[in-house]
This record gives structure tokens, sequence and C-alpha cells, in this order.
């Protein structure tokens, strides 16, 4: 017989994350080229935010801060957040520990999305065609690897998996065939190529001010939708006798879903196994539920991105690493672990 481990309060975990969050914000900051110690990274946030920074100040240090380091951090903070609660969302929905953006094709159906955007010259006139189609993208997929696998509300994780590798296989010839054209000229074929990796180089306010809102709604809506995937782990039929509209709260759910996704995409290209990681993680802290799982999820996964991106940024420092292929490297033995895990229980 096997004893239950304690959970911790749920409120302690919160406030130990956030804290946590914070803490690896403020070291994030201050590493790089310039090393800045945290004690006066947090003094000169202090200061910005006690006068409004408008980029003429004297003071290099907080000019490197405001310029260049924060906008990068904080866009990796709401992109972790945005596909963690993408991926609590996806594996409460499909009730499957395998779901996640980037390993059913949600993700390359976002990138799909923002490569059309940029080749055809949609993101030049107006930068919000980005996040636009790459969320359109991430909606198209999901409808079709959730029209492809789930019969009777239940959807297999070897047909899961299965259709996730052949729209991950699809989408990418397409992406490849475009870029590949002749037409497309040379440099936007190569930026869209390093984009496809997923990295934070060059992010600017611009990039948070177009992400912050949209991945906002979407963690709010999540929140609301909390009581629904709930449901779904009853069962559909069970859902339904509860009261709840199934195929509606199954469309409320993807449309959440894609928007968060999308979005993340849209400012830093295809980032792995963010949703497939962390919703595991922080589901032994806090549980099943989802109206504690989502904004647990959120917080854990700015971290888990937060600090991959510095990694990326110091472990062969001056080169940069591309912060998807640190991901992947953290996220192919997880994935493989807990696929081995499914087939022991299966097995069993």
């Amino acid at each position: 017989m096997t004893l239950a481990v304690p959970r911790p309060p749920f409120a302690s975990v919160l406030v130990a994350l956030f804290v946590l969050l914070l803490l690896i914000v403020v070291i994030a900051i201050g590493v790089g080229s310039v090393s800045i110690p945290p004690l006066r990274v947090a003094r000169l946030l202090l200061a910005a935010m006690d006068s409004p920074w408008s980029g003429r100040e004297a003071d290099p240090e907080l000019v490197i801060l405001m310029a260049l380091r924060v906008p990068r951090v904080l866009v990796a903070a709401l992109v972790g957040a945005a596909l963690a609660v993408a991926g609590a969302q996806m594996q409460g929905l499909f009730q499957n520990p395998m779901a996640s953006p980037d390993v059913i094709g949600t993700s390359t159906g976002a990138a799909l999305g923002a490569v059309l955007a940029i080749v055809l010259g949609l993101a030049q006139v107006h930068m919000a065609w980005l996040p636009a189609m790459a969320c359109l993208g991430a909606a198209t997929s999901l409808a079709i690897v959730y029209a492809l696998t789930t019969r009777r509300g239940r959807t297999p994780v070897a047909m899961l998996l299965l259709a996730g590798v052949a729209l991950n296989a699809l989408l990418g010839a397409v992406i490849a065939f475009i870029i590949s054209l002749a037409r497309v000229p040379y440099e936007v074929a190569q930026e869209v190529v390093f984009w496809l990796m997923g990295g934070l180089e060059d992010r600017t306010w611009t990039h948070v001010w177009l992400a912050a809102p949209l991945v906002a709604v979407g963690l709010a809506a999540a929140i609301a939708l909390a009581r629904d995937l709930d449901l779904f782990s009853t069962g559909e039929d069970a859902a339904s006798t509860l009261g709840l509209d199934v195929e509606r709260a199954k469309q409320r759910v993807l449309a959440v879903t894609a928007l968060l996704a999308g979005t993340a995409v849209a400012v830093c290209g295809v980032i792995s196994f963010v949703g497939l990681i962390v919703p595991h993680a922080v589901r032994l802290l806090v549980g099943p539920s989802h109206r504690r799982l989502i904004p647990t999820v959120a917080i854990a996964g700015a971290i888990f991105v937060v600090a991959a991106d510095l990694v990326a940024r110091t472990v062969l420092a001056p080169v940069e690493i591309r912060l998807g292929i640190v991901t992947g490297i953290c996220g192919a033995p997880f994935f493989l672990w807990q696929l081995g895990r499914y087939r022991r229980e299966v097995g069993a």
C-alpha cells in the first residue's frame, strides 16, 4: 500500500511560486554582457516605477535594463504563462496527459499562420496580423486534431500522438514549401527558419504590449472555464447530466487554447514542451482542480521560460542558444518518460 503524500496549502504554493518568479526575473534582468547585481536591478526597477522611463536617462544601466532586458524577460514570462495554461487546458479537455500545444500540432499550426503573415507582407502592414494569423492557424489545427481523434468523448493517447505527428509533419512540409519558393526573399526565409526554432532576442516593448492584453484575456477566460474542465474529468455524459453544454464548452476551451498558443508563437516562435512539463509538475503540488491549477500553472510556466531563456543566453555566452532548443532538451526526455509511464499503466 502506498501512502499519499500530503500537498502543501494552495496559498503557500502560490506565494512561493510568485516569490520565485520575482527572484528569477530580477536575476535574468541583471545577467548579460553588462552584469548588474540583483539588488541594483531591484533599485533601478523601483526607481523606474516611481518616475516614468523616457529613454533619455543618463544612467546607462537603467537604459540597458529598460530598453533591452526588461522587455525580453516580460515576453518570456507572458509566453511561459500562455503555453503552460494552454497545455493544462488541452490535458483537461482531452483527459489526456500527453496533450500539449507542440505535441499535437497546435504550435505548428500557429507557426504556419504566422509564416503566412510574414511572407505575404501582412505583418509589415500592421503587426496585429501576426497574432491574428497565428491564432487562426492554432484554432484550425486544434479543430482538425479534435475531429480526427475524439470519439464519444474519449481521446486515446495513441490516436492523439499519431494525429499530432502526422499534422506536425504536414504543416512543417507546408512551411518548408512556402519558404523555399523562389519569390520569397532569402532574408525573409532565413528569418522564418530562425523564428521557427523559437527565440526571444530583440524583443521590444512593442512585443510586450502586443502579447500582454491577449494573454491576460486568455488567462481570465481559462480561469472562468475551470469549472467546465473539472466537469470534463467526470466524462461527457456525466458532465451533460450536471448541466454542462458539452459542445459549447469544448468550443470555448479550444478558442481560449488557440488564443494563448497563437499569441505565444506570434511573439517568440515555436517553443516546445512547456505545455507538457509544467502542468504535470504543478498538478503534483495543487491537485487536479483547475480552479487551483490554472493560476498556479501560469506562474510556473513564466518561471520555466524565463529560466530557460536565461540558460539560453548564458550557457555558451557570448553565443546565444535558441530558446526552443533549450526547452526541447528539457522536454524530450520528460515526454519519453511520460510515454513509458503511460505504457506501464496500460499494460498493468
